[in-house]
């Protein structure tokens, strides 16, 4: 059965005030844009390149943390452990890359949209089908990332779950509509600071319940859920260091150096010295948030260390394992559960105006931009007009995508990790080959991606069909010797004895055949995979087609490099991204 109850009056205050906040941030930008002349689109998509770093740092952490992070992580703790959290030392050696390496090409080039620079690279046909796949990715993360704390507040309160998913998509998209980057970045100052709120009222409760921190400690430590540091090399094997550090780090690189819904926010900094700090002060907010989820879940197995919510029947999945948390501890405190639940739609607004307004802009400058020759001649006026609609009907496909996402059961965290992987690796991919490998051509690159998306969709179509052995990808041991008796029910006559301790089962001594261990690989290594396939096949079709020429799609580098300058103007700003391409 699944544990419901209802909010009090100061949890729905708590939650309708975060929503009005967020709505009335979109309503302040939409009326002081229009004292803005001019480049109204431009504002509209980048702000004018005008916003400082600290903002922009919090918008960035709380874009890709969303409620996966506030629902997911706490539940992805309990039942796997905290190996979950070196996804954040990952993180961190993306920060070094992107400084290093994006931030210098993609802000020098002066672009609104990062898929402008592979068509300058790579020409028109790699550009559309790197489109297609960013907009493809976005679509499926943000219905997940609706889906999630729809169901957080349709499990603790009882509300329609399409109820949920339709308030939370009309005020994102009303806010981002009105409102443009602007918005979207002050929502997401005010939603992650929601979002760690809500994460923190959890973790204190919790630790007062529990009994301190020292407790909660020795009691993960005696369930096996402090496992920083596995370095088994075995693919297969669903989490260790390599996966979360290596695997992380392609995944981090491909959000912040290849997706446009990361790569506007900090477009649209004042500078580059204020976009690297922004990329810089990001990670310590992502750090602060994601390491109080891993606490809360490690609250969670201290709660719940003899008697399991699942096998107890009190709930039906994994994804409902932090509203019942929620429901336990905080449900005594008026609004606090209030503000959980607004923690959860937090991360969510942010994540999905992020996405609404990255995909408006792609859509804009790589779509109707280049193909319908009217625009140029559209005041400015009637250009934001459209802007603002594309954004409205992203927001309304979103919504319809968040609900076909809720005929999925499995573990959110593991669900976004897995389609992270099977896009981000050929897209990450492309932009490596574009900006490190000057002798790469569109045929390479437009190959490379094709062969690298093929084999990555079939690795994750596969691992559904061919599901890593249980030695692998088992939970961690969990119990219900706590629980009364009368709260565990079963469909069929089981011995109650053997319910009180579940024991996993031994490993089967059945021989995988290499197919089998191939589809078996964690989905940690999707990403990696992908890339280095992408630039693999990349440089071997451009050796073979233009052999080593220093053409790209039938135009010569050099003028790819002049046009470059001519259109920025600012010929010392060019230099380092053209040694970027001269440099042997």
């Amino acid at each position: 059965m699944s544990v419901k109850n209802s909010l009090q009056a100061w949890d729905y205050v708590v939650f309708a005030a975060m929503l009005v906040m967020s709505t009335a941030i979109g309503i302040y930008f939409a009326i002081t844009s229009r004292r803005i002349k001019g480049k109204s689109t431009e504002e509209f998509l980048i702000g004018n390149r005008q916003i400082s770093a600290y903002p922009i740092a919090l918008s960035l952490a709380a874009s890709f943390l969303s409620a996966i992070t506030v629902v997911g992580g706490p539940a992805e703790v309990y039942l796997y452990g905290i190996m979950v959290l070196l996804y954040n030392v990952a993180a961190f050696f993306t920060t070094i890359v992107t400084c290093l390496i994006y931030i210098p090409l993609f802000y020098r080039l002066n672009i609104i949209s990062t898929y402008e620079y592979i068509s300058r690279r790579f020409g028109l046909a790699v550009k559309y089908q790197v489109i297609s796949s960013f907009l493809l990715y976005m679509f499926i993360y943000l219905g997940i990332a609706t889906y999630t704390p729809a169901l957080a507040l349709s499990e603790v309160t009882g509300i329609n779950l399409w109820i949920s998913i339709i308030t939370t998509g009309c005020v994102c998209t009303l806010y981002t509509t009105l409102g443009g980057i602007k918005a979207v970045v002050w929502t997401d100052v005010l939603q992650i600071c929601v979002m760690m709120a809500g994460l923190l009222a959890l973790l204190i409760q919790g630790l007062i319940q529990v009994g301190g921190i020292a407790k909660v400690w020795r009691t993960a430590e005696h369930g096996g859920r402090l496992n920083f540091f596995d370095f088994d090399p075995d693919p297969r094997k669903r989490h260790t260091f390599w996966t979360t550090v290596v695997g992380g780090t392609f995944v981090w690189v491909a959000i912040y150096g290849s997706n446009q819904a990361q790569i506007q926010r900090y477009l649209a900094c004042k500078s580059e010295k204020e976009a690297k700090k922004a990329i810089f002060l990001n990670w310590f907010s992502m750090f602060g948030v994601t390491a109080t989820a891993c606490m809360c879940g490690l609250i969670m197995y201290a709660v719940y260390e003899t008697c399991d919510p699942m096998e107890a029947k009190r709930i039906s999945n994994s994804n409902q394992l932090t509203p019942l948390l929620v429901l336990d501890i905080l449900s005594h405190m008026p609004g606090v559960p209030g503000l959980f639940i607004a923690s959860a739609f937090s991360g969510t607004l942010s994540t999905i105006s992020s996405g609404i307004n990255a995909m408006t802009a792609v859509f804009v400058e790589d779509i109707i931009k280049p193909n319908w020759r009217s625009w140029n001649y559209l005041s400015d006026d009637k250009r934001t007009v459209i802007s603002k609609f594309l954004a409205m009907t992203f927001g309304g496909l979103t919504m319809l995508l968040a609900g076909l996402t809720s005929i999925l059961g499995e573990n959110v965290m593991q669900l976004i990790r897995s389609i992270d992987g099977v896009f981000l690796g050929p897209l990450l991919g492309v932009f490596t080959l574009a900006a490190l490998f000057p002798n790469s051509n569109s045929k390479g690159a437009f190959v490379g991606m094709l062969f690298s998306s093929v084999m990555n969709f079939v690795l994750g179509i596969g691992s559904q069909v061919y599901p890593a052995p249980a030695r692998f990808t088992r939970k961690l041991k969990t119990s219900t010797a706590g629980c009364h008796l009368f709260n565990i029910t079963s469909s069929s006559s089981t011995n109650v004895t053997s319910l009180l301790t579940i024991e996993m089962s031994p490993a089967s001594n059945k021989t995988n055949s290499l197919f089998e261990d191939i589809f078996s690989i964690s989905y940690g290594y999707y990403t990696p995979v992908g890339c280095l396939t992408a630039v693999i096949i990349g440089l071997l079709v451009s050796m073979v087609t233009d052999r080593w020429t220093r053409k790209d799609g039938g135009r010569p580098r050099e003028e790819f490099l002049n046009t470059s300058v001519r259109e920025q103007d600012v010929p010392s700003q060019a230099t380092e991204v053209n040694k970027l391409w001269t440099n042997q």
